[in-house]
Protein backbone atom coordinates (compact mmCIF):
# COMPACT_ATOMS: atom_id res chain seq x y z
CA UNK A 1 0.00 0.00 0.00
CA UNK A 2 2.81 2.41 0.93
CA UNK A 3 4.62 1.56 -2.30
CA UNK A 4 1.54 2.42 -4.35
CA UNK A 5 1.08 5.69 -2.46
CA UNK A 6 4.73 6.63 -2.95
CA UNK A 7 4.45 5.81 -6.66
CA UNK A 8 1.37 8.05 -7.01
CA UNK A 9 3.08 10.92 -5.17
CA UNK A 10 6.21 10.53 -7.32
CA UNK A 11 4.11 10.49 -10.50
CA UNK A 12 2.17 13.61 -9.44
CA UNK A 13 5.39 15.47 -8.62
CA UNK A 14 6.95 14.42 -11.94
CA UNK A 15 3.88 15.61 -13.88
CA UNK A 16 3.94 18.90 -11.97
CA UNK A 17 7.63 19.50 -12.70
CA UNK A 18 7.13 18.63 -16.38
CA UNK A 19 4.16 21.01 -16.67
CA UNK A 20 6.06 23.85 -14.94
CA UNK A 21 8.99 23.38 -17.32
CA UNK A 22 6.59 23.37 -20.28
CA UNK A 23 4.76 26.47 -19.06
CA UNK A 24 8.06 28.30 -18.57
CA UNK A 25 8.88 27.85 -22.26
CA UNK A 26 5.31 27.78 -23.65
CA UNK A 27 2.55 29.78 -21.93
CA UNK A 28 -0.36 27.37 -21.25
CA UNK A 29 -3.15 29.60 -22.61
CA UNK A 30 -3.66 30.48 -26.27
CA UNK A 31 -5.95 32.25 -28.72
CA UNK A 32 -6.21 30.97 -32.29
CA UNK A 33 -7.85 32.40 -35.41
CA UNK A 34 -8.71 29.94 -38.21
CA UNK A 35 -9.89 30.36 -41.78
CA UNK A 36 -10.51 27.89 -44.59
CA UNK A 37 -13.13 25.80 -46.37
CA UNK A 38 -16.20 23.72 -45.52
CA UNK A 39 -16.73 20.76 -47.88
CA UNK A 40 -20.07 18.94 -47.38
CA UNK A 41 -19.89 15.19 -47.91
CA UNK A 42 -23.57 14.85 -48.89
CA UNK A 43 -26.08 16.54 -51.18
CA UNK A 44 -29.16 18.23 -49.70
CA UNK A 45 -32.00 15.72 -50.15
CA UNK A 46 -35.43 17.41 -50.18
CA UNK A 47 -38.76 15.53 -50.33
CA UNK A 48 -41.02 18.48 -51.20
CA UNK A 49 -39.19 20.77 -53.57
CA UNK A 50 -40.51 22.19 -56.87
CA UNK A 51 -44.08 20.89 -56.77
CA UNK A 52 -43.66 18.04 -54.29
CA UNK A 53 -40.88 16.21 -56.14
CA UNK A 54 -37.91 14.71 -54.35
CA UNK A 55 -34.80 16.62 -55.33
CA UNK A 56 -31.10 16.26 -54.69
CA UNK A 57 -29.29 19.59 -54.50
CA UNK A 58 -25.57 19.22 -55.04
CA UNK A 59 -23.93 21.04 -52.14
CA UNK A 60 -20.88 23.16 -52.84
CA UNK A 61 -17.75 24.02 -50.90
CA UNK A 62 -18.06 27.20 -48.83
CA UNK A 63 -16.23 29.36 -46.31
CA UNK A 64 -15.21 28.18 -42.84
CA UNK A 65 -13.86 30.34 -40.01
CA UNK A 66 -13.37 30.02 -36.26
CA UNK A 67 -11.95 31.81 -33.22
CA UNK A 68 -10.97 29.60 -30.27
CA UNK A 69 -9.37 29.92 -26.87
CA UNK A 70 -7.52 27.00 -25.29
CA UNK A 71 -5.47 25.88 -22.31
CA UNK A 72 -2.75 23.25 -21.94
CA UNK A 73 -3.39 21.19 -18.81
CA UNK A 74 -0.26 19.18 -19.64
CA UNK A 75 2.32 19.35 -22.46
CA UNK A 76 0.38 16.66 -24.33
CA UNK A 77 -3.22 17.60 -23.48
CA UNK A 78 -5.26 20.76 -24.10
CA UNK A 79 -8.89 21.83 -24.00
CA UNK A 80 -10.37 24.36 -26.40
CA UNK A 81 -13.59 26.38 -26.71
CA UNK A 82 -14.45 27.91 -30.06
CA UNK A 83 -17.09 29.70 -32.10
CA UNK A 84 -17.19 30.27 -35.83
CA UNK A 85 -19.16 30.27 -39.08
CA UNK A 86 -19.41 28.04 -42.13
CA UNK A 87 -21.77 27.96 -45.10
CA UNK A 88 -22.68 26.03 -48.23
CA UNK A 89 -24.95 26.44 -51.26
CA UNK A 90 -26.73 23.83 -53.33
CA UNK A 91 -28.45 23.65 -56.70
CA UNK A 92 -30.37 20.84 -58.47
CA UNK A 93 -29.09 19.33 -61.68
CA UNK A 94 -32.43 19.77 -63.54
CA UNK A 95 -35.02 21.90 -61.75
CA UNK A 96 -34.28 25.62 -61.26
CA UNK A 97 -33.69 26.51 -57.64
CA UNK A 98 -31.11 26.88 -54.94
CA UNK A 99 -30.53 26.24 -51.25
CA UNK A 100 -28.36 28.04 -48.72
CA UNK A 101 -27.09 26.52 -45.47
CA UNK A 102 -25.55 28.82 -42.84
CA UNK A 103 -24.10 27.49 -39.60
CA UNK A 104 -22.64 29.09 -36.46
CA UNK A 105 -20.87 26.34 -34.47
CA UNK A 106 -19.99 26.63 -30.77
CA UNK A 107 -17.63 23.81 -29.86
CA UNK A 108 -15.75 22.21 -26.95
CA UNK A 109 -12.66 20.31 -27.98
CA UNK A 110 -10.09 17.95 -26.39
CA UNK A 111 -6.66 17.80 -28.04
CA UNK A 112 -3.89 15.25 -27.66
CA UNK A 113 -0.59 16.89 -28.63
CA UNK A 114 2.80 15.35 -29.47
CA UNK A 115 5.48 18.07 -29.08
CA UNK A 116 8.38 17.49 -31.49
CA UNK A 117 10.73 20.45 -31.28
CA UNK A 118 8.88 23.44 -32.72
CA UNK A 119 6.24 21.19 -34.29
CA UNK A 120 3.09 20.04 -32.48
CA UNK A 121 1.09 17.36 -34.31
CA UNK A 122 -2.28 16.80 -32.64
CA UNK A 123 -5.49 14.84 -32.76
CA UNK A 124 -8.80 16.20 -31.51
CA UNK A 125 -12.31 15.13 -30.59
CA UNK A 126 -15.20 17.23 -29.38
CA UNK A 127 -18.86 18.17 -29.24
CA UNK A 128 -20.68 21.15 -30.69
CA UNK A 129 -23.89 23.13 -30.72
CA UNK A 130 -24.67 24.15 -34.31
CA UNK A 131 -26.96 27.17 -34.81
CA UNK A 132 -28.23 26.57 -38.35
CA UNK A 133 -30.39 28.32 -40.92
CA UNK A 134 -31.52 26.68 -44.17
CA UNK A 135 -33.24 28.61 -46.99
CA UNK A 136 -34.68 27.11 -50.19
CA UNK A 137 -35.95 28.81 -53.36
CA UNK A 138 -37.63 26.80 -56.13
CA UNK A 139 -40.19 27.05 -58.91
CA UNK A 140 -43.15 25.88 -56.85
CA UNK A 141 -41.75 25.55 -53.37
CA UNK A 142 -39.60 27.66 -51.09
CA UNK A 143 -39.12 28.30 -47.43
CA UNK A 144 -36.94 30.28 -45.05
CA UNK A 145 -36.25 28.40 -41.85
CA UNK A 146 -35.99 29.74 -38.34
CA UNK A 147 -32.62 29.30 -36.69
CA UNK A 148 -32.28 25.89 -35.08
CA UNK A 149 -29.81 24.39 -32.63
CA UNK A 150 -28.45 20.94 -33.45
CA UNK A 151 -25.89 19.01 -31.42
CA UNK A 152 -23.16 16.94 -33.01
CA UNK A 153 -19.66 15.52 -32.80
CA UNK A 154 -16.42 16.20 -34.59
CA UNK A 155 -12.93 14.72 -34.87
CA UNK A 156 -9.82 15.97 -36.59
CA UNK A 157 -6.07 16.25 -36.84
CA UNK A 158 -3.46 18.87 -37.65
CA UNK A 159 -0.09 20.33 -36.81
CA UNK A 160 1.12 23.63 -35.33
CA UNK A 161 4.52 25.22 -35.82
CA UNK A 162 5.87 27.50 -33.08
CA UNK A 163 7.37 30.57 -34.76
CA UNK A 164 8.28 32.03 -31.36
CA UNK A 165 7.44 31.09 -27.77
CA UNK A 166 4.21 33.09 -28.05
CA UNK A 167 3.20 32.80 -31.73
CA UNK A 168 2.40 29.78 -33.91
CA UNK A 169 1.01 28.85 -37.31
CA UNK A 170 -1.05 25.74 -38.00
CA UNK A 171 -3.02 23.71 -40.51
CA UNK A 172 -5.79 21.28 -39.65
CA UNK A 173 -8.80 19.32 -40.80
CA UNK A 174 -11.97 18.23 -39.02
CA UNK A 175 -14.99 16.04 -39.83
CA UNK A 176 -18.42 16.98 -38.46
CA UNK A 177 -21.41 14.72 -37.66
CA UNK A 178 -24.70 16.62 -37.22
CA UNK A 179 -28.18 16.50 -38.79
CA UNK A 180 -30.70 19.31 -38.19
CA UNK A 181 -34.31 19.01 -39.36
CA UNK A 182 -36.41 21.73 -41.03
CA UNK A 183 -40.12 21.09 -41.52
CA UNK A 184 -39.53 17.34 -41.64
CA UNK A 185 -36.50 17.70 -43.93
CA UNK A 186 -33.31 16.24 -42.45
CA UNK A 187 -30.22 18.09 -43.68
CA UNK A 188 -26.86 16.46 -43.03
CA UNK A 189 -24.10 18.83 -41.98
CA UNK A 190 -21.61 15.99 -42.27
CA UNK A 191 -18.50 17.21 -44.02
CA UNK A 192 -14.91 18.34 -43.75
CA UNK A 193 -13.57 21.67 -42.61
CA UNK A 194 -9.98 22.55 -43.47
CA UNK A 195 -8.21 25.63 -42.17
CA UNK A 196 -4.99 27.51 -41.63
CA UNK A 197 -4.48 29.08 -38.21
CA UNK A 198 -2.62 31.89 -36.51
CA UNK A 199 -2.22 31.51 -32.75
CA UNK A 200 -0.98 33.56 -29.81
CA UNK A 201 0.08 32.07 -26.46
CA UNK A 202 -0.41 33.87 -23.15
Amino acid sequence: MKKHLMFLIFTAVLIGITFQAFAAENPPGYLVIKGGLYSPSNSFELDNFNGGHRSSLDSKTGFNGEVAIGYYFAPSFAMELGAGYFASKGSPAREPGKARLKVVPVTANAKVVIPVGRFEPYGEFGIGAYFTKFDVDGNLGSFESDSKVTYGLHAGTGVNFNITDTTFLGIGGRYIWAKPSYGGQDIKLGGFTSSVALGFRF
